[in-house]
C-alpha cells in the first residue's frame, strides 16, 4: 500500500484530497491539527508518532525529524542498497508529502508581533520534509500549494504524475522553501539591524504576467516584496480600464513617488519617469490644473498621480485629456461614473502613504546587484545657507521647496523652474547642465520671468546662473560644494538673483 505523510499549516482542501488518496489505495500518515481535521472528517489517519515509534516533544517543536520519516523520503528506490537498507530498519516509504510551513509571513505582518511570537513560527519540520520529498520527486510526489491538489488526484486517477509534473512540483517546493528562509533572513537582519548583510536575500511574490516589457520583444513580469507597507503599485486597487503594463507600472511609479513629496493637495503629470508638471494648492482642481497648464503638450498620453479624493470638478477637467493612468486614494462616486466613461482609462486606488520604514533601491546590473537606501533626504535634513547678498522673499521660498522636491525625482543632470506653486519647466537627463537648464527655459517661455530654479547638483562654473539670469530667474536651489562655488555666488550677485545652498545633492541615474 502506498503511503502519503499529509501536515499543513493551512487546512484548505485537505480533508477532501485526504478522502482521495484514500480512494485511490493510499495509507494516511499525519501530525498534530492536521491529523484532527482528517479524523474529524471521519477518515483513518496514523500519527507521526506511530511511524516513528516516538513520541512529539517540546510542544510539537520535535515530531518529524526522524529516520522513519526521511528514510522513506531520502531512499532511491532503483537503489538496492537503499532498499536493503530501508528492509533492515523496518522502514516503509512514503510516496506522496503534502505539507505548507507555518505561517511566519502573516505572523510578522502582525503590527504587535513579538520577537518570541516570530521565532516560535520558524517552521523547522515542514521545510525539511519538503526538502528531502522534493529531493526524491522522481519517486515521491510533493505538494507545497493546496491549488495543486486537483491537479494531483486527476494524475494519479489517470495511473500516475508524469515526471515532468513531479519535476515541476519539485521545483515549487524549492522556490517556496527559498521565499520562507528569505522572509526570515530579512527579518533577523531587522533586528540585528544589519540593512547590508554579508549575503543580501530579498524575495518577492508574483503578482502578474504582463504581455511583454519595456519593448515589445521583451517578456515582464511584475512582482511585489512580502507584506510591504506603504504606497505601492503592487498593492494598488485598479478600478478601470486595460491592464497595466511594464512602462505603465514604471511611470506611475514615478508618479507616485513625487506626489508622496507633497502634505498639501499636489497633482504631478509624469511621462517617461520624469515629472513633466506639478502643482500644488489648497484644493485638488487647482493643484492640477496648474500641473496641466505646466507643460500641456507632454502631458498627453501620460500619467497623472494627486494626493487627494478626485471629486467631479477635477474628474471632469482629466476626463477632457488623453491620459494612460489616474492613480489617486479614492475616487468620489460623481468622479468614477466620468472617468470610466473612458474606457481604457486606468485609475488606480492607493494608499498614498510613505513607508512607515526606510527601504533599499535596488538595481541590477550584468551579473549583479546594486543596493543602496531609498533618497529620503529632504530640507528638514538640512540646514539652508543663502549663500548670496540678496535674500530670497517668503514665495519664492516656497517655491525653492516645491522645485527641490520635484527636482529629486528628474533625471540628471536636472533643473526645474517654478514660480507660485507650479513648475514651469523641467530639463531631464542631459549630459551637461547647462544644457538641462536651456531645455527648462525654453519651456518655460516668458513665465521664467521671476520664477526659481532648482538644479540636483551643484554647478561647476557659473555658465548656469548667466543662463538664468538671461531667463529672467530670481532665486536658485542647489547643493553647493563645487571649487567654484564663488563664482556662481558672484554671478548672482551681480544679476541680484538670490541663491540657497542645501549642501545634500540628488543625482538620479
Amino acid at each position: 500500500m502506498k503511503r502519503a505523510l499529509l501536515s499543513v499549516s493551512d487546512k484548505q482542501g485537505i480533508s477532501e484530497f485526504a478522502q482521495q488518496l484514500i480512494e485511490l489505495g493510499y495509507e494516511l500518515i499525519s501530525t498534530g491539527g492536521t491529523k484532527r481535521a482528517i479524523e474529524e472528517a471521519g477518515l483513518p489517519v496514523l500519527s507521526i508518532s506511530e511511524i516513528t515509534e516516538f513520541p512529539e516533544i517540546m510542544d510539537g517543536r520535535v515530531k518529524t525529524l526522524h529516520p522513519s520519516v526521511h528514510g522513506g523520503l531520502l531512499a532511491k528506490r532503483s537503489n538496492e542498497a537503499h532498499m536493503s537498507q530501508l528492509d533492515e530498519l523496518n522502514i516503509e516509504t512514503i510516496d506522496l508529502v503534502a505539507v505548507n510551513l507555518y505561517p511566519f509571513k502573516e505572523t510578522i505582518a502582525k503590527p504587535d508581533v513579538t520577537e518570541e511570537d516570530a521565532i516560535e513560527n520558524i517552521d523547522i519540520g515542514g521545510p525539511t520534509m519538503l526538502r528531502s520529498a522534493a529531493k526524491s520527486f522522481e519517486d515521491v510526489a510533493v505538494v507545497v500549494d493546496p491549488d495543486d491538489y486537483h491537479q494531483v488526484i486527476d494524475s494519479l486517477k489517470s495511473g500516475d504524475l508524469s515526471f515532468a509534473e513531479r519535476k515541476n512540483l519539485a521545483a515549487k517546493v524549492f522556490r517556496h522553501t527559498a521565499n520562507y528562509d528569505a522572509l526570515i533572513a530579512e527579518y533577523f537582519a531587522q533586528l540585528t539591524e544589519e540593512p547590508y548583510p554579508e549575503s543580501y536575500i530579498v524575495t518577492y511574490e508574483k503578482v502578474q504576467s504582463l504581455r511583454y516589457g519595456e519593448n515589445p520583444h521583451q517578456t515582464a513580469s511584475f512582482y511585489k516584496k512580502a507584506n510591504y507597507k506603504g504606497a505601492s503599485l503592487a498593492n494598488a486597487e485598479q478600478l478601470n480600464g486595460k491592464e497595466l503594463s511594464y512602462n505603465n507600472i514604471q511611470d506611475a511609479n514615478a508618479a507616485l513617488d513625487v506626489v508622496l513629496e507633497f502634505n498639501e493637495p499636489a497633482a504631478v503629470a509624469v511621462k517617461h519617469m520624469n515629472p513633466c508638471g506639478v502643482g500644488t494648492s489648497r484644493g485638488l482642481f487647482d493643484a492640477f490644473s496648474k500641473a496641466y497648464a505646466a507643460d500641456p503638450v507632454s502631458i498627453f498620453g501620460g500619467i497623472v498621480a494627486l494626493n487627494r479624493e478626485v471629486d467631479g470638478e477635477t474628474a471632469a477637467k482629466l476626463k477632457e485629456i488623453f491620459l494612460e493612468i489616474v492613480l489617486a486614494p479614492s475616487f468620489s462616486e460623481e468622479a468614477l461614473e466620468i472617468l470610466t466613461a473612458k474606457k481604457n482609462l486606468r485609475l488606480l486606488k492607493i494608499d498614498i502613504k510613505k513607508p512607515e520604514t526606510q527601504t533599499h533601491k535596488l538595481t541590477s546590473v550584468s551579473g549583479g546587484l546594486l543596493v543602496q537606501d531609498t533618497d529620503e533626504g529632504t530640507l528638514e535634513d538640512v540646514e539652508l545657507e543663502v549663500a548670496t547678498e540678496r535674500q530670497p522673499t517668503e514665495q519664492e521660498l516656497k517655491d525653492l521647496e516645491l522645485g527641490w522636491k520635484v527636482v529629486k525625482h528628474v533625471k540628471s543632470n536636472a533643473i526645474v523652474v517654478a514660480k507660485s506653486d507650479q513648475t514651469l519647466g523641467v530639463g531631464a537627463g542631459q549630459m551637461n547642465r547647462v544644457g538641462a537648464a536651456q531645455i527648462a527655459f525654453e519651456q518655460a517661455g516668458d513665465q521664467a520671468q521671476g520664477a526659481i530654479l532648482a538644479s540636483d547638483a551643484f554647478f561647476p562654473m557659473p555658465d548656469t546662473v548667466e543662463a538664468a539670469a538671461s531667463a529672467g530667474i530670481k532665486a536658485i536651489i542647489q547643493p553647493g560644494g563645487s571649487k567654484r562655488d564663488q563664482d556662481s555666488i558672484d554671478a548672482c550677485n551681480k544679476h541680484g538673483i538670490a541663491m540657497v545652498f542645501t549642501k545634500m545633492r540628488h543625482f538620479k541615474h
